[in-house]
């Protein structure tokens, strides 16, 4: 028996149109050689560190702290210590670079080329329009967290061999020491919470890509927002306003190397960041719906 064609208005035709509209805008955006910039540098990047770890004693300061504390520093300089330690830097200052450099691309590089006027000659409404580069941009953040968690075992495991976890983050008061098995879990959950990072800061430029600039523009408007944000919750006289700022929100993932996860600030956090992420897709949609693209 013949099953019936679903009108076009109807549920299952418009989630065919953006399921259809998402793989569309996956091929272009994975399709990009700039794409694939931020997945090479994380593998440089981690590679050159734990080849560091190995080939010289930057490894010692960590073996005497650990000594310190009571434990056997030979179990805990391993695969999940290093890839941990990788994990800080890279994901502090080159995840945002190649995230915003994603989303100010998504809209604003549309429009340069001049393929976005032809895009809304089709019957597609500029809203399911952004939700699709928004969902995009996503799960190309998504992509980028899971590449950077899968190098940093890899790569450690070149040098090192398994073992339990070591995590010292001093400005967050964080020292666990976990056992292989928690180890590994901690190290996916944070893994999984940075995708949160990824995507607001990708959510951040995409909003900036919306107005009427150059994707370059896009990109360093939201790093600078970012990098604001960053300073003013370093400076010390400003310690207590610190929950005002993007960037103490964008930590979160921290919290899951502690010994009791803080689950109440977690959710603070997501909660807040959900906020963040609604109003800056709320305000790229209004400045996006505004403009004047098909004359």
């Amino acid at each position: 028996m013949n099953r019936p064609t679903p009108s076009p208005g109807s549920a299952p035709a418009r989630l065919t149109g953006f399921g259809r509209l998402l793989r569309n805008e996956l091929w272009k955006l994975f399709g990009k050689k700039r794409t694939y910039i931020g997945f090479v540098m994380f593998l440089l990047a981690q590679n050159l560190i734990a080849l560091v770890f190995k080939l010289t004693r930057a490894s010692a300061p960590m073996q005497r702290l650990l000594e310190s504390a009571g434990h056997t520093a030979e179990a805990y300089l391993s695969v999940l210590t290093i890839a941990t330690i990788m994990l800080v830097p890279v994901a502090a200052f080159l995840l945002p670079l190649y995230v915003a450099l994603v989303g100010g691309d998504l809209v604003a590089k549309e429009a340069e080329d001049g393929t976005l006027r032809m895009i809304l000659a089709r019957p597609v409404s500029r809203v399911r329009l952004l939700a699709v580069k928004w969902v995009a941009g996503a799960l190309f953040g998504m992509s980028l967290c899971l590449a950077l968690g899968v190098f940093g075992l890899a790569f450690a495991r070149l040098y090192f061999p398994w073992g339990g976890l070591f995590v010292w983050m001093p400005e967050q008061g964080i020292f666990g020491v976990f056992d292989g098995a928690a180890g590994l879990a901690r190290y996916l959950a944070a893994h999984a919470m940075l995708v949160t990072e990824a995507v607001s800061i990708l959510g951040l430029a995409f909003m900036f890509s919306c107005f009427n600039v150059k994707p370059a523009a896009a990109t360093i408007l939201g790093l600078s927002v970012i990098f604001v944000s960053f300073i003013l919750e370093h400076i010390p006289y400003f310690a207590e306003y610190r929950d005002w700022f993007l960037t103490w929100h964008l930590h979160l993932w921290q919290y899951m190397f502690a010994e009791r996860v803080p689950w109440w600030r977690v959710g603070q956090s997501l909660s807040l960041l959900v906020g963040f992420n609604a109003t800056f897709f709320a305000v790229g949609l209004a400045v996006f719906h505004a403009r004047d693209i098909k004359t």
